[in-house]
């Protein structure tokens, strides 16, 4: 099965309302595919995602990347200081003082500094090569599946991780590819402040190894218990 047909499938299979997207970390000494292009502007990693959702494809090296507080948790910039003491998030409003902004940043999962040089972002119908992440926008019904899919064959329970920042580039890229677990989120406040997610709509982050037994387990389960749960 090729990402072609895994897309289609999960699209089918799940009903998504957009395109699941495609993340490739390119480690340093690595080279950059052909095919992806740069944008004209600098944009967040959680910009890059929504509107590959909606169909664009994008190569983003760290020069690329808006957002340092995101560039710096893909290994592609440093971490400023301002981030590190919890100054920055503490002036945004989101935390009562720096020291509880510095704890946040303190815990999220992280990539070593430099050891990333451009993320490839995309539809992944249009990858050729495996990426490292799949990430799918929709609503929670619609995302619930990939719970009972993540059990269906070992059982036990789904623990997510999460923040009231960086919901596309720590929840749903890095924890995922260093855990090989998924990983969900409801959003957080940079990307509802500068993408066109829509309210009602969380993200979950799928590691590539793990989809075709995902999609395995969903297949079995959109004949039956999906078709009742819906039939309403």
């Amino acid at each position: 099965m090729n990402n072609v047909e895994i897309s289609e499938q999960l699209v089918k299979i799940l009903g998504l309302k957009y395109e699941p997207v495609a993340v490739k970390l390119i480690k340093e000494g690595g080279d950059l595919p052909e095919g992806f292009e740069e944008p004209e502007g600098n944009i967040r990693h959680c910009q890059s995602i929504m509107r590959a959702r909606k169909g664009e494809s994008f190569l983003l090296p760290a020069g690329k990347h808006a957002c340092v507080v995101g560039a710096s948790s893909l290994g592609m910039v440093p971490t400023p200081v301002k981030v590190t003491a919890g100054e920055f998030h503490k002036n945004l409003g989101m935390f009562d003082c720096a020291d509880a902004a510095a704890n946040m940043i303190m815990q999220r999962s992280e990539l070593e500094e430099k050891s990333v040089i451009a993320t490839v972002v995309g539809p992944l119908r249009q990858f050729e090569f495996e990426p490292d992440v799949i990430i799918l926008v929709d609503l929670p019904e619609t995302l619930y599946w990939l719970v009972p899919a993540a059990t269906f064959f070992e059982g036990g329970r789904q623990a997510f991780s999460t923040a009231a920042f960086q919901a596309t580039c720590v929840d749903s890229t890095i924890i995922p590819l260093l855990t090989g677990k998924m990983n969900m989120s409801l959003g957080c406040f940079g990307c509802r402040r500068s993408t066109d997610i829509r309210n009602e709509e969380m993200i979950a982050g799928i590691p590539y190894a793990n989809i075709r037994k995902m999609l395995e387990a969903l297949e079995k389960l959109y004949e039956g218990p999906m078709q009742k749960a819906r039939a309403k």
